[in-house]
């Protein structure tokens, strides 16, 4: 795999011809439609079987090929036209056979919204080993609000995908709620309906596991949520059911705000069997322009969380959508959500040239709308994810988890399986 970035000049042409590929791979790859058109600074996946080096001062083909672990006779069979081997010059290009080699094998989770396209999902479930299907919000009476999930389901297990429960305390036009939570948290009767009612629709609809999203819990029902958590996994594993939660981006144990405190990492990681680190929404709608998922701020979180969590319990949060915002930035205005197939295409519409910010490992770009108004865009493309990837294996992390899989994007899918091998469960 390599990641080519759009040069000035460059051409959908000149990028196959110059790695080797047709160029309805490239077009297929990358999701690039009928357009022959490139925006400067784009990120194209090239799925070519070699790489290319530009040799540079010092170099010899016998550091080349240690360098790329293959050997000199292997680099001359590549290269008829290197007539001296020990001749090389500055800038010449060296077409290296590189065998893929993968970091590894890890787990792969994505959320899955009810309404998702047939095609999206078809494409996307290859690559995953569960689906969380977003997801059944609990009532105070401990009853479950019902999710079309059927087909989903079914075509999550065609493609030995496990398919995951999710449950929330989230009230339908309101999001998620700290009251709902606590009625259910601080009785104990309500939790045995609940958990019933899971394990009744676990049941019945063949789903494998349980992943458990409860968001701006009250502080002081931190010790409530462990229990809950005891008592859920204490029904749930005997029965042969996983049981993940997600967890807010915490940088240690005593950070400050709703969102973050009832979330106790270490417990957490002793008591259930996976936790879906939220590491995104730094750039969020109603926040101030920003990266959603900056890798400096990434590396933050994991540094806590591999201290309290065995790291490979962890399933690291991935973005799959971006936003673009309205400058100046104004308290209460928001962002539209963007996917990011979609964001290169606008950057080609209104001819910006997308720039990548080296500390944060995200593109992004500017532009003008038809009323004059500056506009700034942050999304993912497949050198963030790359970027982000890489962490998984730094910090030996059982894998990565997706919000959400709805947007197909296929560049990430492409560098995903060029990096790691995703394991299947069923």
């Amino acid at each position: 795999m390599i990641i080519h970035t759009v040069q000035k000049g460059d051409s959908i042409y000149s990028i196959s011809k110059r790695y080797g590929v047709p160029v309805q791979s490239v077009i297929m790859d990358n999701d690039l439609g009928n357009t022959a058109h490139l925006t400067i600074g784009q990120a194209i996946v090239v799925m070519a079987p070699k790489t290319v080096h530009t040799v540079k001062a010092g170099d010899s083909l016998y550091s080349i090929a240690r360098t790329y672990g293959t050997t000199v006779s292997a680099i001359l069979r590549e290269n008829p036209n290197i007539l001296n081997p020990s001749q090389l010059y500055v800038g010449q290009k060296i077409i290296i056979p590189v065998p893929p080699q993968k970091l590894g094998t890890i787990q792969v989770n994505a959320y899955v919204l009810p309404g998702i396209g047939n095609t999206t999902l078809a494409n996307t479930l290859p690559n995953l080993t569960y689906a969380s299907i977003f997801g059944y919000s609990v009532n105070a009476d401990g009853s479950l609000n019902p999710v079309d999930d059927i087909v989903i389901i079914e075509k999550a297990i065609n493609q030995q995908v496990a398919p995951w429960l999710t449950i929330t305390n989230t009230i339908e036009g309101e999001g998620f709620s700290s009251d709902l939570a606590n009625s259910i948290l601080t009785n104990e009767a309500v939790q045995d309906t609940l958990l019933n009612n899971i394990i009744q629709t676990m049941s019945s609809k063949n789903y494998k596991g349980l992943n458990i999203d409860f968001e701006y819990v009250y502080p002081r029902d931190r010790e409530n949520y462990n229990n809950f958590l005891r008592k859920t996994v204490d029904k749930l594993r005997p029965l042969g059911y996983t049981v993940s939660t997600a967890l807010a981006p915490k940088l240690g144990s005593n950070q400050q705000g709703l969102l973050y405190e009832a979330h106790d990492y270490a417990a957490h990681g002793e008591i259930v069997d996976y936790v879906i680190l939220m590491t995104y929404e730094w750039g969020y709608m109603y926040g101030p322009a920003q990266a959603v998922a900056p890798v400096n701020k990434v590396r933050q979180v994991l540094d806590y969380a591999v201290s309290a969590i065995p790291s490979q319990k962890i399933l690291m949060g991935m973005p799959n959508y971006g936003y673009d915002w309205t400058l100046p930035f104004v308290k209460g205005s928001a962002a539209r959500p963007i996917s990011n197939t979609g964001a290169v295409q606008l950057a080609e519409r209104v001819g910006a040239q997308i720039q990548f910010d080296e500390q944060a490992q995200s593109p992004f770009f500017y532009y003008y709308d038809s009323s004059g108004k500056e506009h700034v865009v942050w999304f993912e493309d497949a050198r963030s994810v790359e970027a982000k990837l890489l962490l998984v294996d730094e910090y030996n992390l059982g894998g990565v988890s997706y919000w959400n899989a709805n947007n197909y994007f296929p560049q990430n899918w492409l560098v995903l399986n060029a990096m790691y091998d995703v394991e299947k469960v069923l």
